[in-house]
């Protein structure tokens, strides 16, 4: 049992900034991946970024640069900070969890999303 939950969503005009956040609870593994993925209409699920127990981070093209993903384990949380913000980042994002029991056993976990605008 599982539970994400995202914030930190809202209208911002472009080359502005937004901070999301992404709090779980419930069972959560010894070795994690920590992650943000977007939808925009229309579209199919873009996976963003994410990070490792050590803070090892790896971004998609479209926001290398310009996005920041960041982890406190200590209270499961994480965050993407977005930075130089365009139209084409409008989408929902939602936040991931991905338990790794072995390498052969990982479970994805999902959050509800929040909708980020970007529009002047």
């Amino acid at each position: 049992q599982v539970q994400l939950v995202e914030s930190g969503g809202g209208l911002v005009q472009p080359g502005g900034s937004l901070r999301l956040s992404c709090a779980a609870s419930g069972s959560i593994s010894r070795l994690t991946i920590m992650g943000w993925y977007r939808q925009a209409p229309g579209k199919e699920r873009e996976w963003v970024a994410h990070t490792s127990n050590s803070g090892v981070t790896s971004y998609a093209d479209s926001v290398k640069g310009r996005f920041t993903i960041s982890r406190d384990n200590a209270n499961n949380t994480w965050y993407l900070q977005m930075n130089s913000l365009k139209p084409e980042d409008t989408a929902v994002y939602l936040c991931s969890l991905n338990n790794i029991w072995s390498s052969s056993r990982q479970y994805e976990y999902w959050g509800q999303g929040t909708q980020v605008t970007v529009s002047s």
